[in-house]
């Protein structure tokens, strides 16, 4: 998840082991304890097997961070897997974008399950980081990834249809999923729907699901000032674009976890925002926007120039449309709530009814043309600090066990999705 956090929150030690998982964390929760379907027995027993293997993949994935457009090596490890696991593998899509296929014996539908691979960047980092981290979880969405495929492998004769498992690049430039589709991923592979996990600062094995909401886009400008004064003008508007905002950026773990409930509340106060950040740089001021709904780009844009005006000569550019929001249709969020809900039990599923006004996905191009689900997996320890479960801070420090929770959960669902 590309995000644009304010650098504000003191850095901690990253790299490292986290909480160990362990399956009978999810074989003992209440839901899963009351299961009696044969095939989710079967998905847990498949993943318990694989728990410790995959923790072992995720802190090599977490030693050896690459950034967006570099993930040969990355790269090459997924495919490896694949290829182990018995799926058919295609590399070198869209950059170093890795395709498994795994088809089952029973005849059914084409389903996508996609993965993030590369690391942030020091300059996307919030609090101190100092070159490519793994600071937003795609290591652990990558090694969830491989945990889907690795399961269903196991589970083949119980598989309808086909998996596909989309392992992209160049997430945190937000040209990696332009890139694989351009290179014909869908219309080679032809799924029905696709769907995701992304990190999240909740609970560790809880759900937070996403239906007929998402995340905002992204609009960039640029605007030139002339004539006398020009620097001095240009910090005015900069502080005058920036009160634009209707939101404030959190500045420490109680923002956080007042913007975490916010997300929980029906009609609150992230139903409609917009956020602006405008930095003068001599004579010219930079200005990025995300806002929701996100028609009221527009309406933004034209606020901007209007101040513009107002502080005299100058060039006002926006070179390009905003990048799009990501739109997580309803029926295929409530669809898999309800699905969670049975599975895990209530409990461990939460509805978010707001966007996140700091954050953007390219997986919006995947949802722009087939339906799906995106869905943020709780990966924040007990006892810790929310500090410690938000992407891109310095802090960042998810609990392992959450791999388990999402290999669990995700193979279940893309099981039932197969079925014709």
């Amino acid at each position: 998840m590309r995000s644009s956090q304010g650098r504000v929150i003191s850095r901690r030690a990253v790299l490292g082991g986290a909480v160990a998982a362990t399956a009978g964390a999810w074989l003992t929760s209440p839901g899963a304890a009351s299961a009696t379907d044969r095939e989710a027995l079967a998905v847990q027993r498949a993943a318990a097997r694989l728990d410790g293997a995959l923790i072992a993949l995720r802190r090599d994935l977490h030693a050896h961070p690459e950034l967006a457009g570099r993930e040969q090596r990355t790269a090459g490890v997924v495919a490896a897997r694949l290829r182990a696991a018995g799926l058919d593998v295609t590399t070198g899509v869209g950059g170093h974008g890795v395709v498994g296929v795994l088809t089952g014996v029973r005849p059914g539908r084409t389903v996508a399950y996609r993965a993030d691979i590369d690391a942030v960047g020091p300059d996307d980092g919030a609090g101190g980081a100092t070159g490519p981290a793994h600071l937003c979880g795609h290591d652990i969405h990558t090694t969830i990834g491989v945990g889907i495929a690795e399961v269903l492998a196991r589970l083949r004769q119980r598989l309808s249809g086909r998996v596909v498992v989309l392992f992209q690049p160049a997430e945190e430039s937000l040209t990696g999923a332009a890139a694989m589709i351009a290179d014909g991923v869908l219309t080679a592979t032809r799924p029905s729907e696709i769907h995701a996990l992304h990190c999240g600062p909740f609970p560790v094995g809880r759900f937070a699901t996403i239906a007929g909401i998402g995340l905002p886009g992204q609009d960039k400008g640029q605007i030139t000032l002339t004539g006398a004064d020009a620097p001095a003008r240009a910090r005015r508007l900069a502080g005058s674009i920036n009160g634009m905002s209707t939101v404030k950026r959190p500045t420490g773990p109680a923002d956080l976890e007042r913007l975490v409930a916010d997300l929980q509340t029906p009609g609150g106060p992230l139903a409609r925002f917009v956020v602006v950040q405008a930095q003068a740089v001599g004579a010219t001021v930079r200005v990025s926007s995300r806002c929701w709904p996100e028609h009221r780009y527009p309406r933004v844009r034209a606020e901007i120039r209007r101040r513009v005006r107002a502080v005299g000569p100058a060039t006002v550019d926006f070179p390009a449309d905003p990048f799009p929001a990501m739109h997580a249709p309803r029926r295929e969020g409530q669809a898999l709530q309800r699905h969670l809900r049975r599975t895990l039990g209530t409990e461990r599923v939460m509805p978010l009814h707001a966007a996140i006004p700091f954050s953007g996905e390219d997986y919006a191009h995947f949802l722009d043309r087939i339906p799906g689900t995106y869905t943020f997996l709780g990966v924040r320890a007990p006892n810790t600090g929310i500090e410690t479960s938000y992407p891109h801070l310095a802090t960042f420090q998810p609990d392992e066990s959450a791999i388990g929770h999402g290999v669990r959960a995700m193979s279940g669902w893309l099981l039932t999705r197969t079925r014709s």
